[in-house]
């Protein structure tokens, strides 16, 4: 009797199990999954502040447009501050603090509040933090420790639909925060049961090999999870034109969570799929919001090749607003060090002008025609227009640095360079163009180096970028034995640009090293570059290809 009790006891659990084992099946079998980035304001920070942050949180993840995710992405250090660590579970032990610390023992309340509502909502949920650790927990990091004896991070903590902690990074790059690096820097993944693997990384990170580029080399990663707290700079790095021109130059999945105030230079939050585009973006201006967008996100399949690119959401058509100095407060890049030129469009008249634009042996010839729109105002006030050229390290105090070798037009509000990287005062309709640009080209020849990512600049007054659907973008070797890219960027033919603040193709080396033509023969020898190969020593020489570079594209 107990043995027939005994089979039907298995028999009822394995009935009981399947409808979520079929619902899981489908989900991992399904061509895209639903995830949900969170552009987030908190309230000014206070030793309570975490309390108010938490119940926006929560009220997201509960809330009807959240419903029909599968992830959520909350935005970089809108949680707690230093005045609020808390320990954090190592994803090895499969901690679930809903259950294991229901009453916030060892950790703090927050978490413990977040995982039950992971668990309660059934969805994978993304939030950053600051973390403590006990530096006695690492004894093979022998740098000094605090006074109190914790390690403090810039963390980021995945849960699972239970609440289970199965992944923690903590920051590679810091950006001038009261915080640690960890002993050797973290590389990050976590499998969901939607059938994508994640890697992740934070703000600052994305400009960077390690971890972010790492990730896609290394281990072949398709999909992350990014929160940010990103302060937007003219003219080559606010947050969605970075976004939108890291996820494209990767073909890789990026889900990105911005903190959202305006007013000190935070917004910027998106879903992009790679070489199609974004899915849904913005960038909050005026005021920041606490709202979380969703889009259908396509699955990349094992080989690329096979890769299906259907769209299976309907981007959201919002309002353009052009943005004003007074709408968005802007960091500035350091053009002054940027080899530039003045381009001239007065007289109200059309034009077209063939430049190369040098800093060094690095140059970059533009190809551009514009049309006048013979608008004038008394009160109007006008962007011109910069073409410039850089190959050097990103000229930023007090932060890890990257180098970079960047061809663009960019705006100014004025003729002096002084002028440029800056938003013009005045709003609405007192902003005109003065031009229509019916042709942009940028042609470059650029070096291949050990580590490098070039991608596609771009800006316009709404402060998001173009779409992949109205450029085109080309990247190639010339022959099989060189150690160059011949890269080619342009405008659509059927498209022309009234609003555009930057064109641009981003350039980067990140530490530069093993970069062809840069140091010694020996040293190119020992990075692999093999003496006589095509363009072996003569940098130089780059000046004329990019004109052979557009003079091709057009007879093709």
């Amino acid at each position: 009797m107990s043995n027939t009790w005994w089979r039907l006891s298995i028999v009822l659990l394995i009935l009981g199990l399947m409808p979520g084992m079929s619902q899981q099946a489908a989900l991992a079998e399904s061509d895209y999954y639903t995830a949900g980035v969170v552009e987030f304001q908190q309230s000014i920070f206070s030793l309570s502040a975490w309390s108010d942050s938490l119940a926006g949180y929560v009220e997201i993840i509960n809330s009807e447009k959240a419903s029909p995710t599968d992830i959520i992405v909350f935005p970089e250090s809108t949680l707690n501050s230093a005045g609020s660590t808390t320990f954090v579970p190592n994803p090895a032990d499969q901690i679930n603090p809903c259950l294991s610390d229901p009453n916030a023992i060892l950790y703090e309340e927050f978490l413990v509040t977040l995982s039950c509502a992971a668990r309660n909502a059934s969805k994978y949920i993304v939030i950053n933090l600051t973390e403590k650790q006990k530096c006695e927990d690492v004894p093979e990091d022998t740098r000094p420790c605090a006074s109190n004896g914790l390690n403090v991070f810039n963390t980021n903590v995945v849960f699972d639909r239970q609440g289970v902690v199965v992944s923690r990074y903590r920051k590679v790059h810091l950006y001038g925060e009261p915080k640690n690096s960890t002993f050797l820097p973290e590389l990050s993944t976590f499998e969901t049961d939607f059938g994508v693997t994640f890697g992740h990384f934070i703000c600052f990170d994305i400009l960077f090999y390690t971890p972010a580029h790492q990730l896609i080399v290394e281990q072949g990663i398709t999909d992350f999870v990014y929160p940010t707290m990103w302060f937007s700079q003219l003219p080559f790095l606010t947050a969605v034109q970075t976004q939108q021109g890291w996820a494209y130059a990767n073909d890789v999945n990026l889900l990105a969570a911005g903190a959202s105030r305006p007013s000190v230079g935070n917004s910027g939050s998106g879903i992009f799929h790679g070489r199609s585009g974004t899915l849904t973006s913005v960038m909050r201006q005026d005021s920041g919001e606490r709202a979380i967008y969703v889009a259908q996100v396509p699955k990349y399949t094992r080989t690329r090749a096979q890769q299906q690119r259907v769209r299976r959401s309907t981007r959201e058509i919002q309002p353009r607003q052009v943005a004003s100095s007074s709408s968005y407060h802007m960091k500035r890049d350091y053009l002054e060090n940027y080899e530039s030129e003045l381009l001239q469009l007065d007289g109200g008249a059309s034009g077209a002008i063939n430049r190369t634009i040098c800093q060094g042996s690095f140059c970059c010839n533009f190809d551009l025609a514009w049309r006048s729109l013979g608008t004038a105002s008394e009160n109007g006030s006008y962007y011109s227009y910069r073409l410039g050229a850089y190959d050097g390290w990103r000229n930023e105090y007090n932060v890890d640095a990257n180098y970079i070798r960047n061809c663009a037009l960019f705006t100014c509000t004025g003729d002096s360079i002084d002028d440029c990287g800056k938003l013009l005062p005045t709003e609405g309709e007192l902003q005109q163009s003065r031009v229509t640009f019916t042709r942009l080209e940028i042609g470059v020849i650029y070096p291949e180096s050990r580590e490098f990512l070039l991608f596609p600049d771009t800006l316009l007054d709404s402060l998001l970028p173009l779409e992949p659907s109205q450029f085109d973008w080309s990247q190639r070797k010339p022959t099989a034995d060189s150690y160059v890219q011949e890269v080619r960027f342009a405008l659509k033919e059927s498209q022309e640009l009234s609003n555009l603040l930057t064109f641009g193709i981003y350039g980067n080396y990140y530490d530069n090293a093993c970069t062809f033509g840069v140091g010694t023969a020996e040293e190119q020898l020992a990075c692999g570059y093999r003496s006589g190969s095509a363009g072996l020593g003569i940098l130089g020489g780059w000046l004329a290809m990019p004109m052979i570079i557009l003079a091709i594209a057009r007879i093709g």
